[in-house]
């Protein structure tokens, strides 16, 4: 007999990004990088965008009453091209931590957004085995 258990996770809803220039992140997020807005908070700053997959929740740390600090573990976004995602972004003066790393299997090009929270463009171009 199968049965499932109550706390069986079926995937990730969203992931919160806290930052400390709200309005420079949220410009950030939509203008620089693209991303669909979908949600604005009224009572406090913080908003929605949607990659496709996972919604991002960029909110303001000092609003809800935590100390921000920038997360070093990057959110991979998905593109097809990191050579032309990351060339879009350069154009906007974003600047990359290194060359874009070819790992045998994808291509991967690390920034930060403007309050120094790890992301980066990823392509995966080998099947997996």
């Amino acid at each position: 007999m199968t049965t499932t258990s109550p706390t069986a996770v079926t995937g990730v809803d969203f992931v919160t990004v806290f930052v400390k220039d709200y309005e420079a992140a949220r410009d950030f997020y939509g203008a620089v990088l693209g991303l669909t807005p979908s949600v604005t908070y009224g009572s406090f700053n913080g908003c929605e965008f949607e990659t496709g997959s996972l919604t991002l929740q960029v909110m303001d740390a000092a609003a809800i009453g935590r100390e921000f600090q920038p997360s070093t573990h990057p959110i991979a976004f998905h593109v097809e091209d990191v050579e032309a995602a990351r060339a879009r972004l350069e154009s906007h003066d974003v600047r990359f931590m290194g060359d874009t790393i070819d790992s045998g299997v994808c291509h991967m090009a690390i920034f930060e957004d403007p309050d120094g929270n790890t992301l980066m463009f990823h392509h995966r171009y080998a099947p997996r085995s």
